[in-house]
């Protein structure tokens, strides 16, 4: 079985234009999730999954920098992406990690890879970061489903439930791993102020840990952001 990490990831945001080029410490943001996801000790190949629209040709260029593959796919519909990503290189399983999250822990998606006999879908939403695991056939049985609809991950386990396809939730996550009252994830400007007070004051090779740490200490720094939580969820209609 041919293991990957797929980071999706785009330029086209509209609530922070430009986000995951933008730049902390001399690095751009997309380079933290790189960094964390190469530690992963299962996974034999990593793309970064982009769109082919031009600007994101730039992504294309870091992830080569950083000696990963990477895809260029639907700009819209991440299943697609992914499904075409997959059979590009061969992929017979995968773990969805997203560009937003740059404190983004390899363990979670080697957790993935461990339990990734247990279902068609492994399902490790609700984390501190939502991490899912996929077999391609499964993909590609969920588009034939859909059709042409775009289904967003987070939708997909709902989509199964009247399925032959087993899905089964991520099991024996360690705490630090686990949903916490801080907000992890870049969308808007206060959540680059987060990541950016934090990365700058850490070290550069900085594990979640270190992060962790850092917050504990300096528990203001949870009101950067958090309260961009509900805009979020509202944003994503749920």
């Amino acid at each position: 079985m041919l293991k990957a990490i797929f980071i999706s990831v785009r330029t086209g945001s509209t609530r922070l234009p430009n986000k995951s080029i933008l730049k902390i410490k001399n690095k751009h943001t997309i380079e933290y999730v790189i960094d964390s996801v190469k530690k992963s000790k299962y996974a034999d190949v990593i793309v970064l999954c982009t769109t082919e629209k031009i600007n994101d040709t730039m992504l294309c260029n870091i992830a080569e920098a950083n000696g990963i593959k990477f895809y260029c796919g639907d700009e819209n519909d991440k299943l697609k992406r992914w499904y075409s990503a997959a059979k590009e290189f061969d992929i017979d399983f995968f773990v969805t990690v997203d560009g937003d999250d740059l404190f983004y822990d390899s363990q979670l998606s080697d957790i993935c890879f461990e339990q990734a006999e247990n279902g068609d879908v492994i399902n490790g939403q609700g984390l501190y970061n939502d991490t899912y695991g996929y077999k391609t056939t499964t993909i590609k049985t969920i588009l034939d489903l859909v059709k042409n609809k775009v289904v967003e991950p987070h939708e997909i386990v709902g989509y199964l439930k009247d399925t032959e396809l087993k899905v089964s939730e991520l099991v024996n996550v360690p705490d630090i791993l686990k949903k916490k009252k801080i907000r992890m994830t870049l969308d808007y400007q206060e959540d680059f102020d987060f990541f950016k007070t934090i990365i700058e004051n850490i070290n550069d090779d900085f594990t979640l840990n270190d992060v962790l740490s850092y917050i504990d200490n300096n528990k203001s720094v949870i009101d950067i952001n958090y309260f961009r939580e509900n805009d979020w969820k509202v944003n994503q209609g749920l």
